[in-house]
This record gives structure tokens, C-alpha cells and sequence, in this order.
């Protein structure tokens, strides 16, 4: 079976790619579709993160695995598109460039049937052109007041004890090196 994906730039302006790749290609062939169908260079890393119905972030899938014992965390390569997705879960968030964050919503739109004499993965359809830079992101919190957990009522009595001879009882000398 033949999943067709279309992957969407998180942007005001529409940008997107529609994708045919084959059910049992990985996370790591679709990520090279999606790099290969936006013009990127591949030589910046990259994740996948399961999502909700209403795109909410939740589990990353990365590139490498990062974790504290080789082998212990999945990546990519691991995951094979049918494991992940389906009827059931649709969508999935693709950000390539940690630096840039350049932010793909990535939807399941169509489970066909393979065209004999057709290889995969392949571009079907591109719209609209990939600015020069990323689109920037407003990240928004979940509160009303996203401030209001780092304040506190510090004030110039608080911190007293930190002028210039605040240092004396813990053993600095004035000219130490």
C-alpha cells in the first residue's frame, strides 16, 4: 500500500508537498521525502513528534539516538510508517533544523494502492514556495500568565548581604590569582 502525505509549513502563507511513500518505508524515508521535496540540503537534524488530533505536541521521534545508553531510545529508522500511522492517527509534526525550526504539519491523507511501474517515495504535487528563512513561532502558554510562576516579591532588602564586601567570610582573597 502507497500512503500519500501532505506536508504543510507551519506559515501564514500556504506551503506544501504532497508525498506518495510506501507503508512499510520508516520515519527516516519519509523525513528524506520531506527534505528532498522542500529543497533542504539534509544536513541538519531533525524529529518527528506524535501529535493529537488538534496537532498538540507530545512524543519525539529524533534523527540519533540521544539517549543516555546506546540503543535504548528509538529513532527514526525504528519506526516503520504502518506502525505509526494509519486510519487511527493521521498526523504527526516534522521539524527540520533546531537552529531555524522550520515546523511541517504532516497529514496521512490517502491509503492507495501502488501504481505498478511507479517508484517511491515520490513527489505528486508542490504549492507555493519555501521562504528564505523560517517562519518564526509564538509560543503560547497554557495559563493566562505565563510570567506569573517565575515572580516573586524579591525586593533590594533580599539581597542584602551581596555588596562589595559581601565575599569576605568565603575565604576570597582580593587580588587571588
Amino acid at each position: 500500500m502507497i500512503y500519500k502525505f501532505r506536508a504543510i509549513l507551519d506559515a501564514e502563507e500556504d506551503v506544501f508537498r504532497d508525498i506518495a511513500i510506501q507503508e512499510e518505508d520508516t520515519l527516516e524515508d519519509l523525513h528524506n521525502a520531506i527534505v528532498n521535496a522542500f529543497g533542504f540540503d539534509g544536513m541538519e537534524v531533525a524529529s518527528f513528534y506524535t501529535c493529537d488530533d488538534t496537532w498538540n505536541q507530545e512524543d519525539e521521534i529524533p534523527m540519533f539516538d540521544t539517549g543516555d545508553t546506546p540503543g535504548e531510545q528509538k529513532t527514526m529508522s525504528d519506526y516503520h510508517l504502518n506502525q505509526l500511522l494509519g486510519e487511527d492517527q493521521t498526523k504527526i509534526i516534522y521539524v527540520y533544523d533546531f537552529i531555524n525550526m522550520w515546523t511541517f504539519l504532516v497529514e496521512l491523507a490517502a491509503v492507495e494502492e501502488d501504481e505498478v511501474g511507479e517508484t517511491y517515495p515520490a513527489l505528486l504535487f508542490s504549492h507555493g514556495e519555501l521562504p528564505a528563512i523560517a517562519p518564526e513561532k509564538e509560543f503560547e502558554a497554557e495559563g493566562d500568565d505565563f510570567y506569573s510562576e517565575f515572580e516573586d516579591d524579591l525586593d533590594e532588602d533580599d539581597l542584602d548581604g551581596f555588596g562589595d564586601d559581601s565575599f569576605e567570610d568565603y575565604g576570597f582573597e582580593e587580588n587571588w590569582n
